[in-house]
């Protein structure tokens, strides 16, 4: 990634911390998560900045990647690393990542289409399936 990709998430990131969960520009208005993750191969810490569906007190990541024809980083990440923390508004918690499966990633998906109509423009884009990913929080 292009160090203007990193400065844009930081930028992000910083923004989500100092405001208690919200961020402007393309984030505006929209619910937020920092997933924390291990790189799957070198084990240096990241954080990404994601637009989830949230249902229920759960909450669901989506590996669209704007619609490229690659799965991001992060998801490889989560795969070779489930156990980890995101910040979620003034919270920090521990989940597990649960990829989804069938019917169930197929309504998820669709639910955050409905939410949020730029995934169904990023499921046009590629020929992939995009992945869904549930952060299930861990039990204390």
């Amino acid at each position: 990634m292009t160090a203007n990709f990193h400065e844009m998430n930081q930028k992000v990131i910083d923004e989500f911390r100092a405001t208690g969960g919200k961020a402007g520009g393309m984030f505006e208005g929209k619910p937020l998560v920092l997933v924390h993750h291990l790189g799957a191969k070198s084990g240096t810490e990241r954080i990404t900045p994601l637009v989830p569906y949230l249902a229920d007190g759960r909450i669901f990541i989506f590996a669209s990647k704007a619609g490229a024809d690659t799965n991001p980083d992060w998801f490889h990440n989560l795969v070779a690393h489930p156990q980890t923390t995101v910040e979620f508004g003034t919270e920090t918690f521990g989940v597990t990542a649960r990829i989804l499966d069938g019917d169930e990633r197929d309504e998820i998906y669709a639910k955050q289409v409905a939410a949020q109509p730029q995934f169904g423009d990023y499921e046009k884009s590629t020929s992939r399936v995009i992945p869904v990913i549930e952060l299930a929080r861990s039990e204390s």
